[in-house]
């Protein structure tokens, strides 16, 4: 029996393990198109549900759009429009059998937000620096907003603790909604107190916008865009709603007439009202005539 005990452990142990070694870095959350990444190699495709992201990859989000990742902690980062992020140094380790989380997120233009997740229970550590141009934080679990703006850089505590280092000045942010302010060309600002008003504004820049068609993970909505009798004509539309950052699929289906046919269509709405809002913005462009929504 002690046996029969001692080896469901190991498998369990081991099962464990390797459900670890496979959760990726960073996988994609939610996406309010259009959003791409561009992999190390160069090669570029539309960001989608579920998708890995690696180091050296980079994020860019178009007009109106967002990001939404999540870190192999929790944690999530989030991106507004025009946006670009490159992320390095993403790693899962363990210290002294403590699970350690490390990301390096290089904000090279637009908003960003990174939360952590209470109801995720990490009992680790996570080491996480984010870089503005000329400014950069390291994070201990916190919740933070900042910009990359051609004229400044903005950090904003929203609760947790940073250390800030710009040029030559070094200093640590523990004061709940507090921000900083570092010119290009200028001195930085004094550390001082955000409002409610500023930051509630400030967030809507990143988050991900009710009504605006945006994916999200779990979602079982879908934007069924176009219908083509040969795989041809399917690719052609499907090529060009990717190029333009939507994560189009192709699906065949047996018709009722016997020949094949090719549904293009985008899937993980998370409701009808957000499928419908896709479909709008959509509609009569990129060769799409009369979307159709569907669970």
């Amino acid at each position: 029996m002690k046996i029969k005990v001692f080896l469901t452990a190991l498998l369990m142990l081991a099962a464990g393990s390797a459900l670890a070694a496979a959760r990726a870095n960073i996988e994609v959350e939610g996406v309010q198109t259009p959003a791409w990444v561009e992999r190390a190699g160069g090669a570029r495709e539309p960001l989608a549900i579920g998708m890995a992201i690696a180091n050296k990859d980079r994020i860019f989000t178009g007009p109106g759009a967002r990001a939404l990742l999540r870190l192999a902690d929790g944690s999530l980062i989030s991106l507004g429009e025009n946006g670009v992020l490159a992320l390095d140094d993403l790693g899962q380790s363990k210290i002294n059998l403590k699970e350690v989380v490390t990301a390096s997120l290089d904000v090279v233009s637009g908003a960003f937000r990174f939360t952590t997740r209470a109801v995720h229970k990490f009992r680790g550590e996570r080491d996480v620096r984010v870089k503005l141009a000329a400014t950069t934080a390291g994070i201990r679990g916190t919740d933070l907003w900042g910009k990359s703006e051609p004229a400044r850089d903005i950090f904003c505590l929203v609760e947790g603790s940073i250390t800030v280092a710009a040029a030559n000045d070094a200093f640590t942010m523990d004061q709940p909604m507090s921000f900083y302010i570092a010119p290009r060309n200028a001195p930085a600002l004094p550390v001082t107190r955000v409002s409610q008003q500023q930051l509630d504004e400030w967030s809507a820049e990143t988050a991900l916008t009710a009504g605006a068609g945006a994916l999200r993970q779990g979602g079982l909505w879908k934007v069924y865009l176009a219908e083509a009798n040969n795989q041809n004509d399917a690719l052609a539309i499907y090529d060009r709603l990717r190029d333009a950052g939507y994560a189009a699929e192709i699906r065949p289906l047996k018709s009722a007439a016997g020949p094949m046919i090719y549904r293009v269509r985008i899937a993980h709405l998370p409701s009808r009202q957000e499928a419908e809002a896709l479909a709008g913005k959509l509609k009569g462009r990129l060769g799409i005539t009369g979307p159709k929504v569907s669970r």
